[in-house]
């Protein structure tokens, strides 16, 4: 256990503390007024519980697994770009907690180390994730890379065929790292159903497409051969005035129907997030900033710290739920209620004390 650290939100205070203003915006903020942020988190709070009594609960497991690898909490760390900037040791901290701990980790394609590092650093099921930056012969020698380094799956990011207005990040004019060396964007902007099909056609592992917000594509997916549909808006870093990504869940399971696994994430920052997504579907959960945090804060230490946290508050919730596992969850066990907390970046978090000013 990293010592001092007993909520979620000391991690988050500590980071601040850890990053410069440049930094912090990058980390927390989202894309031109943030609505589609603010919707993360309230499409999260807008969802009450309603919970059973006098069951057995001595016994909760929280564990699951996902693609067939076993998982001490349903729980993914979301690819980052940029990790560099909030810690020196960038992604091999993430990994390196994510093995420790017991969960899969996504490594996205612009941040540091590479998949040959981690791959050579690590020995836990781990996704790599890309972003189009070439033609189809460079596609292709990311997919067979992947797989000879050891990747449990492959995943293409679907949301950015343009980069979004930061404005936080403009505002200072800050250029995270992967920002600062991007090139080959227009190959982004021309990623196809027809890509998709060359990709699955050469991939020996899972395929995942991130970046799913509709029915209609969850369907495409499927009908393509994806065996991940991950939900995702980019935790509000793209398009403005989205839907909260909890809220497109319940309609992209039900158009999955079983056909391959559900994802989800945007703006995850509690067991009871987790608890909540689990209960509408999803087969696993990202968190992103919220590792973010924890890496700012003490690196990998601090990246396991927030996974030892939210797996008690995990077991929290389910056993005040009356559940022993996570077999037992249904959407029965959650409401439509009214949210409690004006959504934030930082709302699930009301006893941060931070200078609103540097926020």
């Amino acid at each position: 256990m990293t010592a001092g650290y007993e909520t979620l939100h000391e991690i988050v205070k500590a980071a601040r503390a850890a990053l410069s203003d440049g930094e912090w915006d990058y980390l927390v903020g989202g894309a031109e007024t943030e609505a589609t942020l603010l919707r993360n988190r309230l499409a999260l709070d807008s969802l009450g519980f309603r919970p059973r009594v006098l069951r057995d609960v001595r016994e909760i497991d929280c564990t699951s697994t996902f693609l067939g690898k076993p998982m001490r909490i349903p729980v993914l760390l979301a690819p980052i770009g940029s990790l560099q900037a909030l810690h020196a040791d960038g992604a091999m901290a993430a990994a390196k907690a994510a093995e420790s701990f017991g969960v899969m980790s996504i490594l996205s394609s612009v941040t540091q180390p590479g998949l040959e590092e981690i791959a050579a650093g690590t020995g836990h099921p781990k996704m790599y994730q890309l972003y189009v930056r070439g033609d189809v012969d460079v596609i292709d020698d990311y997919v067979r890379r992947a797989i000879d380094h050891g990747y449990d799956a492959f995943c293409l990011t679907v949301d950015t065929a343009l980069y979004s207005r930061r404005e936080r990040d403009m505002i200072k004019r800050f250029v995270p790292p992967a920002r600062r060396a991007a090139a080959g964007m227009e190959f982004q902007a021309g990623l196809t159903w027809e890509l998709v099909d060359r990709v699955k056609s050469i991939c020996a592992v899972p395929l995942a497409l991130k970046g799913i917000a509709t029915a209609e594509d969850a369907r495409l997916a499927v009908e393509h051969g994806v065996d991940v549909v991950y939900v995702s808006n980019h935790g509000g870093r793209q398009l403005d005035f989205g839907r909260g990504a909890l809220d497109v869940l319940p309609e992209v399971v039900d158009a999955v129907a079983g056909r391959a696994s559900v994802v989800v994430d945007g703006s995850v920052l509690r067991g009871t997030d987790v608890v909540k997504a689990m209960a509408l579907g999803a087969d696993a959960v990202g968190i992103g900033r919220l590792y973010g945090y924890g890496m700012a804060a003490a690196g990998a230490d601090g990246v396991e710290r927030v996974l030892e946290l939210l797996e008690i508050e995990i077991r929290t919730a389910l056993g005040l739920l009356g559940l022993t596992s996570f077999a037992e969850l249904t959407k029965a066990h959650v409401c439509a209620a009214p949210p409690v907390h004006p959504p934030s970046a930082l709302s699930a978090f009301p006893f941060l004390q931070l200078d609103p000013i540097r926020y």
